[in-house]
């Protein structure tokens, strides 16, 4: 009964959830407007609108609440304007704060900021009109930079980075931004009309208390990015869009020095020349070109020390990759609200190109990339050339995407993939064969209404070795939210011999259930309303049988009874997780060996943290209770300081202690530190850094970086790199590039 109560719970709320849904109002019939002003003139972009052209135009104002109190009258107003001419679109915003400057949060530089963390001003702009996709400019109170691409607010490239500039001012009654886009930098369709309407939503976070509000209202369990609910802008004339080329050529040295027995001793240095392209063939189709390609200046990978029976997970953090991601990234994926449970499962996942198992960089000669959007549909190509080295061959890769949408929200799909390996000398004797593998998947999205979804995919894998790449992986999620509710069950199954080769699975072999239901709950009972803003309690449910025997091999049953959000953005939340764990062949989590057997225990899981837009501000999860045949206590303690801006450093201990646990009944401290640190100018010029050092292998590792955009989106790189670990010898790799690039765009 521990497994099917919840679930049964599940279903009574989600009767209930119907009459509860009363605060999720369709999309206003009659679209806020705004009308822009042309102008012949270029502006200064320096954050101060003091050019007469800004008075010439009606400002955008009288925003709506939509948190704390959604529809309510904000308490501190925006006011935007917009202006253009051949060359620009300009936006200018004056966001109106009481405190002015002490009313602000801005915690770092990083581009691409955390919105938790920061105050910040935002646009969503539907050159298309489809009231499906969104191009999305954010910026903080000091001008860093946060831009995606939305697509059905499902969807979202969130590392794209378009080219536009911003700048920023502070006053005593609030804060300015002001905004260039280069017409090039937008998408939008050949029309014969010289005026254009286009879809637009502006949004605003006051981050001291938590004040989210929008321009053109929209229900607070949703996000500006749904452009059904966005208002329009008016008046545009921009110029009929035209091929433009952005080219980014780099120049890069390295040096490197290794030590120890299994890496030997030596040194080496070289120099190198690539690039790469983007030519903009029309509105709709882009084609991306690389060659040489390098990825010094990305950020490295975290060491994670893994208790689970599941694969980590390392995300993809190279720029050419992360560009279009939400075409080709189709899949299963692990949310915040826990809604597909612990599975993820992607037909194609771009760290199996460039990248060992370990992660380490295989050189790529070149590749392409060419993608379509329109309203009707998309598609997409990719091709890499993987080098050969000694322990690596050459290796093609081949990936196609196509959607169709239809319907107001909802689109069917496939992608393909293929893995071609050539054959590889071992030694001077032996060669190892190569081998073809390809998957092959089907998917759909369908938006049912506002708040139910439902999101499905089959997938098929083979290969050339035989049964051993053959497989089948496959999931359906039904999804529903409110104001009050959010409900889900996810089916996934994964067979034992399925391989995505160009892609991830967390587990084979396997058949996942995970249903799920969280209440979100403002009522006047809520005591300390000034501190709680919402109490959160659910429950989620993880269900694993083995697909091959249909014996269940694992379940967690998530009780959340306590979840409170406060006001300024803190949390606390306490779980019981009663857990069943059927082992059919050993399990080794950080060197400790557990036997096969059947396990029953329970967890307790604590979770706190502080406001995390403050200038101290700290997190903690801590889990403890039974743990296989022993115990094991983790807790996972991190700590920011952020006196200006300028400076965020960042402490971070995650620590796993077993007690009595596996066949050696083994009582051990495994222990990972983690030191980050940001230093900056401006969001033009950082010096970024991070240490870590794990016990389970005394292992260290540093990266530093310096990084200057001395225009926009080009770069010069300065990164020092060292690895260093105890197997059985002490081994030290260490090194030191310098990359110049340059953007040009025609």
């Amino acid at each position: 009964m521990r497994i099917r109560l919840p679930v049964i719970a599940l279903l009574l709320c989600h009767w209930t959830a119907k009459g509860q849904d009363a605060t999720v109002f369709s999309p206003d019939s009659v679209k806020r407007t705004l009308a822009a002003g042309g102008i012949s003139t270029l502006l200064r972009i320096d954050g101060r609108l003091n050019e007469p052209e800004w008075q010439t135009v009606r400002p955008a104002g009288s925003f709506v609440m939509v948190e704390p109190f959604q529809g309510n009258p904000v308490n501190h107003d925006t006011e935007v304007r917009v202006l253009y001419n051949r060359q620009y679109l300009y936006v200018g915003a004056f966001m109106r704060d009481s405190l002015g400057r002490k009313g602000l949060r801005v915690t770092d530089f990083r581009r691409d900021f955390n919105i938790r963390s920061h105050d910040l001003f935002g646009l969503a702009i539907d050159g298309f009109n489809d009231q499906r996709n969104a191009m999305v400019l954010m910026t903080n109170p000091y001008g860093t930079q946060r831009d995606l691409l939305s697509f059905d607010d499902v969807l979202y490239d969130n590392d794209w980075d378009g080219l536009w500039r911003v700048r920023t001012t502070r006053t005593d009654s609030g804060w300015v931004a002001e905004m260039a886009i280069p017409w090039q930098t937008l998408r939008y369709p050949r029309s014969a009309d010289s005026t254009r309407n286009w879809g637009i939503n502006f949004f605003r976070n006051r981050r001291l208390t938590n004040e989210i509000s929008g321009w053109s209202r929209y229900p607070r369990s949703f996000s500006p990015l749904r452009m059904d609910y966005a208002g329009r802008i008016t008046g545009l004339q921009p110029p009929p869009p035209s091929p433009n080329i952005r080219i980014q050529p780099y120049l890069l040295t390295s040096f490197g020095r290794r030590k120890g027995t299994d890496l030997g001793n030596g040194t080496d240095q070289s120099l190198k020349l690539g690039g790469e392209a983007k030519w903009a063939i029309n509105p709709n189709t882009v084609l991306d070109l690389t060659f040489n390609t390098d990825f010094a200046q990305a950020d490295a990978d975290r060491q994670v020390n893994n208790v689970t029976r599941f694969s980590v997970f390392f995300p993809e953090r190279r720029q050419f990759f992360l560009e279009n991601a939400s075409l080709f990234g189709a899949g299963l994926q692990p949310s915040d609200d826990l809604s597909g449970g612990s599975m993820r499962i992607q037909p194609f996942f771009s760290r199996r190109i460039g990248l060992d198992e370990a992660g380490n960089p295989l050189p790529i000669d070149a590749g392409a990339r060419l993608v379509y959007r329109s309203l009707k549909r998309n598609f997409g190509g990719l091709l890499m050339r993987q080098r050969e080295t000694d322990q690596s061959p050459a290796t093609n890769f081949a990936v196609g995407r196509y959607s169709q949408n239809f319907g107001k929200q909802n689109r069917i799909g496939g992608l393909v993939t293929l893995r071609q390996e050539a054959d590889l000398r071992v030694g001077a004797d032996s060669l190892r064969p190569g081998r073809t593998s390809w998957v092959s998947a089907v998917d759909g999205f369908f938006r049912l209404n506002a708040s139910h979804s439902l999101n499905t995919m089959l997938i098929q894998s083979a290969s050339t070795d035989g049964r051993r790449g053959n497989g089948f992986a496959g999931y359906v999620q039904y999804y529903y939210t409110s104001n009050q509710w959010k409900l889900w069950w996810t089916q996934s199954v994964v067979t034992r011999h399925f391989n995505p080769t160009v892609g991830f699975v967390s587990r084979n072999d396997v058949i996942a259930t995970t249903p799920g239901l969280f209440w979100y709950n403002r009522g006047r009972w809520i005591p300390f309303k000034k501190l709680i803003r919402a109490f959160e309690p659910g429950v989620s449910v993880e269900m694993y049988h083995q697909a091959s025997t249909g014996r269940l091999i694992e379940s967690v049953v998530s009780l959340n009874p306590i979840w409170f959000n406060f006001q300024g953005g803190g949390y606390f939340g306490f779980l019981i997780n009663p857990t069943y764990q059927y082992l059919t062949e050993p399990f080794e989590p950080l060197g400790v060996t557990i036997l096969p057997d059947q396990y029953r225990y329970t967890r307790y899981q604590f979770y706190l943290g502080t406001n995390q837009a403050g200038k101290v501000s700290a997190s903690a999860n801590a889990e403890m209770g039974r743990y296989y045949n022993g115990r094991l206590s983790t807790a996972d303690l991190s700590l920011r300081y952020s006196p200006i801006p300028h400076i965020s450093l960042i402490g971070r201990y995650v620590t796993n202690r077993f007690r009595k646990v596996g066949e050696e009944r083994t009582s051990a401290n495994v222990d990972l530190y983690s030191v980050e640190g940001r230093l900056a100018l401006n969001p033009r010029l950082q010096l970024i850094g991070f240490y870590q050092h794990n016990t389970a292998d005394t292992r260290d590792n540093y990266n530093i970086r310096l990084a200057w955009e001395y225009r926009p989106l080009s770069f010069l790189y300065l990164v020092f790199n060292q690895r260093a670990y105890t197997t059985l010898s002490r081994q030290q790799e260490q090194n030191v590039i310098a990359k110049l690039s340059y953007l040009k765009q025609f």
